[in-house]
């Protein structure tokens, strides 16, 4: 069964640096804020294991996903500052992964394309 979602999904992973883990929740705080304001933003949310941190975040498609790391891209700045990225991974049907490819190409991001499945 093919799907017909449009959910792109962005999966960064964090490493953070010894002594910023509070500066990096800190600006959790502030991501999660700016997350809220967009509409096309399904959902939103940071998991910690350790000095690991990991952004949950989902959203409408494609034009949303790229309007959110547009919206964040000073704090994102800021992030940096504080962690390396591990890992940073795209996933969602190539119809929506096709318009982030050459955006996203700079990240190094590994996509991956939802071919089964379906959303309520």
């Amino acid at each position: 069964m093919a799907t017909q979602d449009t959910c792109c999904t962005i999966v960064p992973y964090f490493r953070i640096r010894e002594g910023m883990i509070g500066s990096f929740r800190g600006l959790c705080e502030q991501f999660l804020a700016k997350a809220m304001e967009e509409e096309g933003c399904l959902y939103y949310g940071f998991s910690f294991n350790g000095d690991q941190a990991h952004c949950r975040e989902g959203y409408a498609n494609a034009e949303a996903a790229l309007a959110h790391l547009d919206h964040v891209g000073p704090l994102m700045a800021e992030v940096l500052n504080l962690a390396d990225i591990a890992r940073f991974e795209i996933h969602g049907p190539e119809t929506e992964l096709a318009k982030l490819r050459g955006p996203l190409e700079a990240i190094g991001a590994d996509f991956f394309t939802l071919e089964y499945g379906f959303r309520r």
